[in-house]
Order: C-alpha cells, then structure tokens, then sequence
C-alpha cells in the first residue's frame, strides 16, 4: 500500500470533519476545533492526512507540546483511521506518519514523539508499536481507559440499567426542592466553576487546568455550541459543577468539580443525569465519562480498590455502560533529551500514586 499511500496536510475543515463522521472510534481530542484551541494556546499543530489515492483513510492532529524540561509531538487519541481497516494497513499508516514527523521533530527540536492511541488494547495492537521501535510512555495524557454509556436507550431503560443505588439517588435529589441544575453556555460561568473545581483538586490532590486554559477551551469550542456547563445548586450555592464537550455524535464528561461537604443531597448524580438527557436531546448516541482507574473491571473492583480514581470509577460505572481499553501512550525518541522528560515525569507518576 505504501506506493499509493501519501501524507499532506489537510487545510479544509468539511474535509477533516466529514472524514471523522464516517470513523466508528474517535474522540473530541482530534476534532476541528480541538486543534483551533491548541492554537489559541500557542501551540503550533499540524493536520494530517494519510490518503489511498484521493481517498483519506486515516487523520492525525500533532501539537507540539513546550515545556521546561523539553519539548515533544503529540497525537491524543490518534490517528483515526476508518472502519475496517487491517494491523498491516494501520502499521504503514503510522510507519508513514513516523517518517514525516521525524522531520517535523528535527525542525523543532523536539526530543520525541507521544502518541495517545485511539486503538483497542490488544497485543497485536501494541506490537504496531513496538515493531516501529516505540516504547511505553512513562505517563499517560489522556485516558487510556474510559467508561461509556450507550444513549440511544429510552430513558426508563437506562434508568433501569443502573446501579440501584445511582437510580436512588437520582430519584431522591429529583424530589428535593433545595437543588437546582441550571445549564450554561455562557462563558461567565466558568466563574462559578472554577472554585469549585479547586476546592475537588486540593481534596483529591490533582492538578487543575488554569484559567486561561479553560477559557481558551470554552471560546474555541462555544460557537457551535460544542461545550456546555453544568451547574448544581443547593440552596442556592453551586455545590457541583461540570464542563461537557458534545461534540459529533457524543458527549464528554470533561472537568468537574464538587464540595464534600454536601456529598449526601446526591446533587452531582442529578446533574449528571441531567447532562445525559440533554446529550440525548441533542441526537448524541454514547456518553463518555472519560477517564477511570485502570485495574477496575467492575463495581466490586472499585470497592476494593487503593487507586486514586477508585471513588471517581465507582461514581460513572453507576450509571451504567462499560469499560474501553486503549493501547498504553506510546513513545518514539529522537535524542537523548528524551530521557530528561522520561525521568521528571517517572518521578511524577510515583508522586501521584499512579
């Protein structure tokens, strides 16, 4: 295939969007958009193309990351390819895409290239990977395993599918007059989000995402109505708040936030059962609730489990749905700056309990 196949970037936005609407496994993170925010953090990012012919049969959006101990290429949740297509045809994508970013990571002095794969975890997944001389990135970026919920269900099925205890929960916070869940795409609510996201981020001891990221988010994302906020309140103060990205035909539970103190009025159960009626509203089929702790298979799992995720996990399995593996973030070294970041980051990952 590697006579016919060629990489070039792609310019047109319909182009790029359109391709992405006939791809089964994808996510917002190689969206239009998603890469028009990345820009607007003055990150440079390039589209590619990987074309049979005139056909596209593969995209990948590359950011180039800067920071203090180094910087790098990376593809999140990437490269998309179409339904179908074979380990040997996938290989020579990458192998093709490797080749120009090698060079793209020449120009920009980048140490290495990161790949966050879109691909199911399975052995002869990895090992596209590891006959093109990647190896296992120290860290993930984004979720390499993540729980989603299939929406195209009534809603008294999915209410039924639950665990009784969410179903409870639900039904409880409904009845109480002192919650209210107010939704918003006005950017001025990121206000109210944001103390609360703090206030979770110091209990649980993760790192936020500023201020200027979230409102470079939300402004690169608002316009065609792509990113939404939801607020819970209890007696009128926000107890619980959430970002969503809607974004083709799905819905992301994206950042959030909750004061513990309030834990017991159920409102973040209410608030998220009110995001997936409105992601169904909006002709969304799957509702993804991001990231969950990797070694949890099921409810029980959560229960026993010490990682840090293990609450979170157990709280979105609740609602339901199942649990998608993806292959491990992938790295390929182009100089020996690479092991600087592989160190800073190994000790991070320990830090953390990861």
């Amino acid at each position: 295939m590697l006579t016919l196949l060629k990489i070039r970037e792609i310019q047109n936005k319909e182009e790029w969007e359109g391709f992405l609407k006939t791809c089964s496994e994808k996510t917002f993170l190689q969206s239009w958009n998603w890469g028009e925010f990345n820009k607007a953090m003055q990150n440079k990012i390039w589209r590619l193309g990987a074309y049979y012919g005139n056909k596209i049969i593969g995209v990948a959006l590359v950011i180039k990351i800067s920071a203090k101990r180094g910087s790098f290429l990376f593809i999140p949740h990437g490269p998309v390819v179409i339904y179908g297509l074979g380990i040997k045809d996938q290989r020579e994508i990458l192998e093709l895409l490797l080749l120009e970013l090698k060079e793209y990571g020449e120009e920009e002095k980048a140490s290495f290239i990161r790949v966050s794969p879109i691909l199911k975890r399975a052995v002869e997944n990895a090992k596209i990977f590891e006959d093109l001389n990647f190896r296992a990135s120290p860290i993930h970026m984004h979720p390499e395993a993540t729980w989603e919920l299939d929406i195209t269900l009534p809603e008294d099925e999915l209410l039924i599918n639950m665990r009784k205890t969410t179903r409870y929960l639900i039904r409880r916070a409904e009845k109480n007059q002192d919650i209210e869940i107010i939704k918003s795409n006005n950017i001025e609510d990121l206000k109210l989000f944001w103390p609360v996201y703090l206030k979770t981020a110091k209990r649980h001891h993760f790192t936020v995402f500023s201020e200027k990221y979230l409102n470079a988010e939300f402004k690169s994302l608002a316009d065609e109505r792509e990113i939404i906020i939801f607020l819970g309140k209890y007696k009128g103060e926000v107890v619980s708040a959430a970002i969503f990205i809607i974004w083709q035909d799905m819905c992301f539970y994206h950042h959030s936030g909750s004061l513990s103190k309030y834990n017991k009025m159920s409102v973040s159960y209410l608030l998220q059962w009110s995001a997936i009626k409105e992601a169904k509203s909006r002709g969304c089929k799957a509702y993804n609730f991001w990231g969950i702790a990797p070694d949890i298979e099921t409810e029980k799992d959560a229960q026993k489990s010490n990682h840090p995720w293990a609450g979170l996990s157990l709280f979105k399995m609740g609602f339901g749905g199942y649990k998608k593996e993806y292959v491990k973030t992938q790295d390929f070294i182009i100089s020996n700056k690479y092991w600087i970041n592989y160190i800073i980051e190994s000790a991070r990952k320990i830090k953390r309990g990861l």
